[in-house]
């Protein structure tokens, strides 16, 4: 999201390290990529079913950002347990558990539809981001383990491409079978039995939607559980659930923590308001499924950003090119707030060029100097995410309050503090 948080460019968030171990597998490779592929592509599904259920619940801003809220919450919750869970039962076992999660989620859509309820779909989707967790918790220190060392970096280069890939499509084909049989209705003048079978018949388009992501899921699943036993020699340390904690009196690692925590917020509170953005008569005047088919090119700059960011940073220091995307990110929200038309819509969606080396950048910068306790900084980062699930609802009440335009003030002052980071981050880690 919403961008999916993309945790490939950092280590495993747990205290998980590999000793030497490496298998030259390329159908597990392949399976790895086609896990990040289809993380960013379920993260960013989110700001397809937000306008959906917001129609369909007759919910106000703050309401319908609560997604993102049962979404987000599980990276806190299940984080650190699923890295511990991962320790104990080894990465193939541990990655088919939490697959099996994922198709539990998705499955689950089926009684949210029945039951025409918006707690329903919501403990489904944090069902989802659950097993999504324990597999990230997995394929991080996986796809390094998938070849040799020297290469392991190229691996988990081409890796992002596909989490990205998956971001950009996802949107496509999620808004056309989504929010394209919208039924031209209006909930609000509808109750009853006549409102539940109404809420039961448009969500069905949903839940197919899930049903073909849980048939997929099942298959890798079986995939892995049939080369379960191809790591032989794997290790884990061993250490307090909790002990990276401790890491937050330093205040670059805090500071760097705070900033993962304001900057997947606003990611993704930006990405879940471009449907409803759009739609604004000042804006684009389009409908749910004309703004649907737009939020590929939020994620396609974050796609096409990381590349040109990876090569500006051999000639730049990361800090400032930090700095850089921050305040090009403010300003951005500065002009779309504050026009109309295909300005204000296209400089919105240009905020995903700046995100794009954002969360990596942010992530390296926090950590440096943390050596042997990089892992347990990674868990911390790891629980940080929870910003998805705190800023989308306060930047939903800022909508409900006031307007969707003056509402991406609070994403601009999340923006401003990850320029400040940028610029503190410019100095050496021993000052």
């Amino acid at each position: 999201m919403a961008l999916a948080p993309d945790l490939s460019s950092s280590t495993d968030p747990s205290t998980i390290e590999e000793e030497g171990t490496h298998i030259d597998a390329p159908e597990l490779r392949l399976f790895v990529m086609a896990l990040f592929f289809t993380f960013g592509g379920i993260t960013s599904l989110n700001d397809v079913i937000i306008p959906k259920l917001k129609e369909l619940f007759t919910l106000n801003y703050m309401q319908a950002m609560f997604v993102n809220t049962a979404f987000f919450a599980a990276y806190a919750i299940i984080g650190l347990p699923g890295a511990a869970l991962v320790k104990k039962v080894g990465y193939m076992r541990g990655a088919v558990i939490g697959l099996l999660l994922m198709v539990g989620g998705c499955l689950m859509f089926i009684p949210a539809s029945q039951s025409a309820a918006f707690p329903v779909f919501l403990f489904a989707l944090f069902v989802l981001a659950s097993g999504v967790v324990i597999v990230q918790v997995v394929t991080n220190p996986l796809i390094s383990l998938l070849g040799p060392v020297k290469t392991a970096h190229s691996r988990l280069t081409f890796a992002q491409a596909f989490n990205s890939l998956g971001t950009v499509i996802f949107p496509i084909v999620g808004s056309a079978l989504i929010l394209g049989g919208l039924a031209h209705v209006d909930p609000a003048k509808l109750s009853g039995p006549e409102l539940d079978a109404y809420r039961v018949a448009e969500t069905s388009t949903v839940v197919r939607t899930y049903i073909g992501l849980a048939l997929a899921l099942g298959l890798v699943a079986l995939v892995v559980w049939f080369n379960r036993n191809r790591l032989q020699g794997e290790k884990h340390t061993q250490g307090g659930l909790f002990d990276g904690f401790a890491l937050l009196s330093r205040p670059r690692f805090a500071f760097g923590a705070l900033c993962i925590f304001v900057y997947v917020g606003a990611e993704v509170a930006v990405g879940s308001m471009i449907v409803n953005y759009l739609r604004q008569p000042h804006v684009l005047a389009l409908d749910e499924a004309g703004a649907g088919k737009l939020i590929f090119v939020y994620w396609l700059g974050a796609m096409l950003g990381r590349f040109a960011g990876s090569a500006l940073m051999r000639v730049i220091h990361p800090g400032k090119l930090l700095a850089c995307n921050a305040l090009g990110a403010v300003a951005l929200i500065a002009i779309s707030a504050n026009s109309g038309g295909h300005l204000a819509a296209y400089t919105l969606l240009a905020i995903g060029l700046m995100n794009s080396i954002m969360f990596p950048t942010i992530f390296s910068l926090a950590c440096e100097g943390l050596g042997a306790k990089a892992a347990d900084g990674s868990g911390i980062i790891n629980v940080a995410i929870v910003g998805g699930a705190i800023v989308p609802p306060l930047v939903g009440a800022l909508a409900d309050s006031t307007s969707l335009s003056l509402a991406l003030g609070l994403p601009a002052l999340c923006y401003a503090v990850i320029a400040g980071f940028g610029l503190y981050a410019r100095r050496p880690v021993n000052t």
